[in-house]
């Protein structure tokens, strides 16, 4: 008995949580932000698209990764749902903020831009999507994470607990491979962009000898011909942004038309008919 309980004292713990429970929560928020933005891109687009963050598996990793962050520091702030608010606002925008410059600096992604909306921070957060991580962190914290938890405990009463770590691990390993190689793949569309004279990306002489590279490769030119080439690419991340040598931010769909962003066109939403009608 004793030494179950030194066993339960030793464990390693990331903001109070088990590195288990943390890496479930990761998953399970990954795939319900992949859902959710599925959902929103119908809503607002009425198209099926692919909002996921990596080329293959379901997942919107900034959920994830969010969800795990503020789950873990809004502990602090569980007074009443005021502190929950303002826990979200202050967390939820820093995530944000921090996973733009990730994705710049690391992946070489723009996945948002909010240069055109008021009250904005480098284009990296704005001022009403820091309300909803507020908003957000209310429902997560006093409704869906007790539902995920229901969840998590109820698979644990149903499988062996060995059994559900070592899916768990797979899955991150998935990801983590997926994120690499999406990284990869990134960086050789940008290359085949740069080459192609359709645009002027910043720091286009360093993608320009990635693709003599990959012309010199026996082997990779078809490699990425047929696994992910530039449909691949667009129907993965259909709203894709780079920023050109004037510091122009480009949409890469834009620049391919003859390609569908899209899987499916479900309607037309009637304020994108409205716009239409005012151009014209």
């Amino acid at each position: 008995m004793e030494n179950k309980k030194n066993k339960e004292k030793k464990q390693f713990t990331i903001l109070g949580m088990s590195i288990w429970r943390v890496f479930a929560y990761f998953i399970i928020y990954s795939i319900l932000g992949y859902l959710i933005e599925t959902l929103f891109g119908i809503v607002t687009k009425g198209v099926i698209e692919s909002r996921q963050s990596f080329l293959y598996g379901p997942f919107c990793a900034i959920y994830g990764l969010g969800a795990v962050i503020m789950i873990g520091l809004l502990q602090y702030f569980k007074k009443n749902n005021f502190s929950l608010f303002f826990g979200g606002f202050l967390i939820g925008s820093v995530i944000e903020y921090l996973v733009s410059l990730f994705g710049e600096m690391i992946l070489h992604v723009k996945w948002w831009d909010y240069s055109n909306m008021p009250l904005n921070l480098n284009g990296r957060i704005c001022v009403y999507f820091s309300i909803f991580w507020g908003i957000l962190a209310i429902f997560l914290m006093t409704y869906i994470n007790k539902k995920v938890d229901i969840l998590i405990d109820w698979a644990k009463g149903k499988f062996k607990i060995r059994l559900l770590k070592t899916i768990t691990i797979l899955v991150i390993i998935f990801m983590a491979l997926d994120c690499l190689f999406t990284a990869v793949a990134l960086r050789m569309f940008y290359a085949r962009i740069e080459y192609s004279g359709l645009v002027n990306i910043q720091n286009g002489e360093q993608y320009l000898m990635d693709y003599e590279k990959i012309q010199e490769t026996p082997g990779v030119q078809e490699f990425i011909d047929k696994y992910i080439n530039d449909e691949k690419m667009l129907k993965t991340f259909p709203n894709l942004k780079v920023t050109d040598v004037n510091g122009n931010i480009v949409l890469i769909r834009d620049l391919y038309p003859q390609i569908q962003p899209y899987y499916v066109k479900l309607f037309t939403p009637k304020n994108r008919i409205i716009y239409v009608e005012q151009v014209n």
